[in-house]
């Protein structure tokens, strides 16, 4: 498919036109006809802003819409969500798009499976939804480091979200290829995109006057030609607003509506008010409480939004999982990493079943609508597994020897900059850090985001945010000295995203000298890491493992030269909620 950038302003209007016929002749799968009304079959408009109301064509719209991520929930259960938010009331569906997950390699694109964004936003259209894409390039969503790709900070001079030329060079190139894709999707092209945010929440940001006018002319010149929105929430919304786009407002209280009501209409005159989220919840980190939100509380707020003559959008209708190790964090006073979850306390549970949020909003909703809502879907079957008890498991050392070829280097080298992955690094997982040394002492350095320190095989404590030391016990002789360290995600919001490299990060230190001579292993966990290690005969399909000679069996937890001390499994490398390797 066709794709052009800013740069190659010559020809655009044609080279629009080109891609709009090439996509619809590539792209069999459209077909719009029965999908949407007669009047709206000859599209001429699309949503406009027009003095308090939202128009589509030359009729009042508003928007009461739900925020579902495609790459937070399996692409089979898409529909089923979908069809419980149409049949809620709503007639919109709000999505981020990642661009870490589509992008996780510099050049290199995935828009398969369950990041088949096209098929998404066809299936919403194809159940009677609207859609309002949110791209970015940053997105925030509790993502790790708000979306962006980890490779970017290979750069030790990145600025993120400014018009620093490694940022913009990078954007160029994906929005190149993203919005070759949008494109098509848009409302007055026959699809159901009616509104496209433009970044996200810059107003709390806000380290560059000439960042969002680069992102907005960045969309409009690869040919986004509908509604333009920004979203802010109130300590931002000052500093958000941007000629020529709609400004709307994130909140989750009734406290917060005054803002809505006068601050909107100060910043921008008279435009149609919308809460582009409304927080029907909140996320949870690590170690702390379940985030709930009473949903009589929920619907007394909702009520009073659109009694004040406003839109709205649910964060979250349905939220979903973190996937593998996708998760964000915070860290202002404290570092704290975001869990698996993205329950959200929304509208839907992270399974998709129904709750009393949803029942309440769906009486509100259809009593607003002036139409009989669609009957909702049936909950899916659900089934009880018997429990499963791990027969075999694998020291991590035993591991070692079947992996890709360490990296070598006097000096540690964080994830980012590891020489792997064709240039791009390691974005997730854990990295193992291994030098000899001759003495005991005071080990010291700057561990991201928590590193276990082995000597040898043994166990001796942690670095992380508030343990900067670690004392090595006695010992005679050369021996390892070993330090796994997992990054348990960056920052998705605030200032410090810059800073947000893993692994060890400069020198590592024994008794305040710097340790030099390193092997680097990198330990992903991905797909292709199994895939590699049963290539390699460390496991078989019959359950047994597969030792250097070839002979295979069953193995057992091996222990250290030490009685009674563990050796590091790999068991605990697969679930985010083991902390320590055993």
């Amino acid at each position: 498919m066709p794709t052009w950038s800013a740069r190659r302003r010559p020809g655009r209007t044609l080279g629009l036109l080109l891609l709009v016929i090439l996509s619809f002749l590539v792209l069999r799968r459209w077909s719009w006809h029965g999908l949407v009304p007669t009047w709206l079959r000859h599209r001429h408009s699309g949503l406009q802003a027009k003095g308090q109301n939202f128009m589509l064509e030359d009729s009042t719209f508003w928007i009461f819409g739900g925020s579902i991520h495609y790459f937070r929930v399996p692409r089979e259960y898409w529909r089923d969500r979908l069809l419980k938010l149409r049949a809620c009331g709503l007639n919109t569906l709000t999505t981020y798009v990642p661009w870490n997950l589509h992008e996780p390699e510099r050049g290199k694109f995935d828009f398969s499976g369950n990041l088949d964004l096209e098929a998404f936003v066809l299936l919403a259209a194809e159940v009677g939804l609207w859609v309002i894409l949110r791209p970015g390039p940053y997105v925030c969503s509790e993502l790790d480091l708000g979306g962006l790709p980890s490779w970017l900070l290979q750069d030790s001079g990145m600025r993120l979200r400014t018009t620093y030329k490694g940022f913009t060079d990078a954007v160029d190139l994906y929005f190149d290829h993203l919005m070759s894709r949008v494109v098509p999707l848009q409302y007055r092209y026959g699809g159901p995109v009616i509104a496209v945010q433009v970044e996200n929440e810059y107003g709390s940001y806000n380290r560059d006057p000439a960042y969002m006018p680069y992102v907005k002319r960045a969309l409009e010149d690869r040919g986004i030609v509908e509604l333009l929105l920004t979203s802010d929430n109130k300590d931002g919304l000052s500093k958000g607003v941007m000629d020529g786009v709609l400004a709307t407002i994130n909140l989750q209280s009734q406290s917060e509506l005054q803002l809505l009501v006068t601050y909107l209409l100060s910043v921008q005159s008279v435009q149609p008010k919308m809460v582009m989220e409304y927080w029907t919840g909140w996320f949870d980190s690590w170690g702390g409480p379940h985030n709930i939100l009473d949903s009589s509380e929920v619907l007394k707020t909702v009520s009073a939004i659109v009694d004040a003559g406003s839109s709205i959008n649910l964060y979250m209708f349905h939220g979903g999982t973190n996937f593998g190790f996708m998760n964000g964090a915070l860290h202002f006073q404290d570092y704290k990493s975001d869990v698996t979850s993205y329950d959200y306390d929304a509208v839907l549970t992270e399974a998709g079943d129904y709750t009393a949020k949803y029942v309440k909003l769906r009486e509100f909703f259809g009593s607003v609508s002036g139409a009989p809502l669609p009957l909702p879907p049936d909950l899916l079957p659900k089934t009880a597994y018997e429990a499963v008890k791990p027969v075999f498991c694998l020291s991590l050392w035993d591991v070692l020897p079947y992996l890709e070829e360490p990296v070598s280097s006097e000096k540690p080298v964080n994830m980012e900059n590891l020489p792997i992955n064709d240039g791009n690094g390691q974005s997730f997982g854990y990295t193992l850090y291994e030098t000899t040394i001759t003495s005991s002492g005071i080990l010291s350095g700057l561990v991201r985001d928590r590193g276990q320190v082995f000597v040898n095989t043994v166990s001796v404590g942690f670095l992380d945010y508030k343990r900067k030391e670690v004392a090595i016990p006695l010992i005679q002789g050369f021996i390892l000295l070993r330090i796994l360290v997992e990054n348990c995600g960056r920052v998705n919001y605030g200032d410090n995203i810059n800073d947000q490299r893993k692994g060890l990060i400069g020198d590592l230190y024994l008794n305040d000298s710097p340790l030099r001579g390193f092997k680097i292993y990198s330990l992903e966990m991905k797909k292709g890491f199994f895939k590699r290690a049963g290539r390699r005969g460390l496991y078989s399909s019959t359950g047994k493992t597969s030792d250097a000679t070839g002979t295979s069996g069953p193995r057992r937890p091996s222990t250290s030269p030490v009685s009674g001390w563990p050796k590091a499994s790999t068991r605990s490398l697969s679930s985010r909620r083991r902390w320590r390797v055993q």
